[in-house]
């Protein structure tokens, strides 16, 4: 782990703190990059149509009837 000296705007601290169920400020920006880093593996997996169990997802053109 990495020390780090930043500025922090105390308000977003707080609301992100209150979200996110954290106590501390070292908490609370742990919690908020594990968030975004958890998100855009989320995000990720929604970009595989397999991972939904049919392969025929991964047709543009059945997905595009689909949508219909």
């Amino acid at each position: 782990m990495t020390r780090t000296t930043i500025d922090l705007d105390d308000e977003k601290v707080a609301a992100a703190a209150r979200e996110l169920g954290t106590t501390s400020k070292v908490e609370t920006v742990n919690a908020a990059l594990a968030y975004v880093a958890a998100r855009r593996q989320r995000a990720e997996a929604f970009d595989d149509p397999l991972i939904w169990g049919s392969p025929d997802l991964a047709d543009p053109e059945i997905r595009a009837q689909a949508r219909r």
